[in-house]
């Protein structure tokens, strides 16, 4: 790759690719963002990953990460400048139910009227165990793992946020306080406000777009 940086196929509001995008911002790392249109996906994205879903990262020696939590693993492999790694197996155990149980739920309750088979707060209760595990972690800190921001709080983050923006009036009238300033923290950052600008769909041939 003559550019020396790597390619990050991204979507703007798929919360998989929300939270590549933080791993690669904390680890400033340079990449060109290539914004996906979802109904209209490049040929060349295909190419790469068959199975056609954000976040696919193309790194200078022509390797494919096509997972988001694996781009945050890649990134700060590459710069680690707070020292993540360290949380990594704690952080495997809330993304195992993030990413499982939680994120299940969420799809059930956002897209309610797929799933006939139960009704919407059904499904918001069952997302809600994770909600208040969360909630009681963050009783005695402001982030998940430590009195710092570490990998957890950006990988679920983005997660967090879709559910409480399905029904924001329940959301922040539950009792989830902690977990609700948690939010609030990162909806409010300068970090969250970098990776979320907005771009046109990428083609071939457009000026390049470096992401950072």
């Amino acid at each position: 790759m003559a550019d020396q940086h790597p390619i990050l196929y991204s979507f703007r509001r798929c919360p998989y690719a929300m939270r590549a995008r933080l791993g690669l911002h904390y680890a400033n790392i340079t990449c060109e963002l290539r914004e996906v249109r979802l109904r209209d996906k490049p040929t060349e994205m295909r190419t790469l990953s068959p199975k056609a879903t954000v976040p696919v990262l193309q790194l200078t020696d022509g390797q494919v990460i096509d997972e988001s939590y694996d781009i945050i693993k890649w990134a700060i492999q590459q710069n680690d400048p707070d020292g993540w790694h360290k949380f990594a197996d704690q952080t495997n155990i809330l993304v195992t139910e993030n990413d499982g149980s939680f994120k299940s739920a969420l799809d059930r309750y956002k897209y309610s009227s797929r799933f006939p088979e139960q009704s919407p707060e059904f499904y918001r209760a069952q997302g809600e165990v994770f909600l208040k595990k969360l909630d009681d972690i963050l009783r005695s800190s402001d982030f998940l793992l430590a009195n710092r921001q570490t990998m957890a709080d950006i990988a679920l983050f983005p997660f967090i946020r879709q559910f409480a923006h399905v029904d924001r009036d329940w959301f922040y009238a539950a009792p989830f306080p902690h977990l609700q300033k948690w939010l609030l923290q990162y909806l409010d950052s300068d970090m969250f406000k970098s990776v979320m600008k907005k771009y046109s769909p990428w083609h071939e041939g457009d000026h390049t777009i470096y992401f950072s």
